[in-house]
């Protein structure tokens, strides 16, 4: 009888926390962040997402004539001052997270990644893009 009452119990405290909104819910809802690549700047629906799964939804512009790419890069580095040579960013000093490469204009991609917090830059790395201010700051934070 006991044994039955401790289950009764449990089951009436789970109950009353699902209809309260306390069940459990995962620990990091999935975010979306629109990306849109134009001929020298890349604009971000938002700048500031929390810790977890965050998918990128990138544009290339059909009004720009060329093809980009679409880098994440975790670093404390202000997006416009990393380190560059021959017109590119020097990937292999920084934290690459994800990439999306060849996106043709008026392409549309997505790149799924697990994002900590911290400071990510968000570049175009194409011969010379970077240098023409394909660049952007995302904050993750809690």
């Amino acid at each position: 009888m006991r044994v039955a009452y401790r289950v009764t119990h449990h089951l009436a405290i789970i109950a009353n926390a699902a209809v309260l909104g306390m069940a459990a819910q995962p620990a990091h809802a999935q975010q979306t962040v629109d990306a849109t690549l134009l001929a020298s700047s890349i604009e971000l629906g938002t700048h500031s997402v929390k810790p977890g799964r965050v998918t990128f939804d990138v544009r290339n512009s059909a009004d720009s004539p060329m093809t980009h790419e679409f880098v994440v890069l975790k670093t404390d580095l202000a997006d416009g001052a990393l380190p560059v040579r021959d017109g590119q960013v020097l990937e292999r000093g920084l934290r690459k997270i994800g990439e999306i490469e060849d996106i043709a204009p008026g392409q549309s991609r997505h790149l799924t990644l697990t994002l900590a917090p911290g400071r990510y830059a968000l570049i175009c790395n194409m011969p010379g893009h970077y240098a023409l201010g394909m660049h952007t700051t995302l904050v993750v934070a809690r």
